[in-house]
C-alpha cells in the first residue's frame, strides 16, 4: 500500500533524521507522525541505497503487480478449465 505521505515529506524527515543527535522518537514528534513510520522509512532508504539486503520500493511494487497478475491469470485458467469440461460433457451428450 502506498504511503499517505508525499515523497518530499519522507525525504525531509529522513534528512532531519540523518542530522547528528537526531533520534527517531524526536524526529517523529517534531513532524507529528508515528515513530514506526520513520523507522520503516529509514530501513527502506537503507535497502534502496544498497546498504542493507532486501527489496527496493520499486521491486516491491513490481512484485505486488506481478502477484496480482498471477492471481488474475489463475482465475482465468480455472474458468477456462471449467468451460472446457462443460463443453466436453455437452458434446458427449449430443453424441
Amino acid at each position: 500500500m502506498p504511503s499517505p505521505y508525499p515523497r518530499e515529506f519522507r525525504e525531509r524527515v529522513l534528512a532531519r533524521l540523518a542530522e547528528p543527535g537526531a533520534t527517531v522518537k524526536q524526529v517523529s514528534r517534531e513532524f507529528g507522525i508515528n515513530h514506526n513510520s520513520v523507522t520503516n522509512w529509514r530501513k527502506q532508504a537503507t535497502v534502496g541505497a544498497g546498504e542493507q539486503p532486501g527489496l527496493t520500493t520499486d521491486e516491491k511494487a513490481e512484485l505486488t503487480r506481478l502477484r496480482r497478475e498471477v492471481r488474475r491469470l489463475k482465475e482465468e485458467r480455472d474458468i477456462l478449465k471449467k468451460a472446457a469440461a462443460f463443453f466436453a460433457t455437452e458434446d458427449a451428450r449430443r453424441s
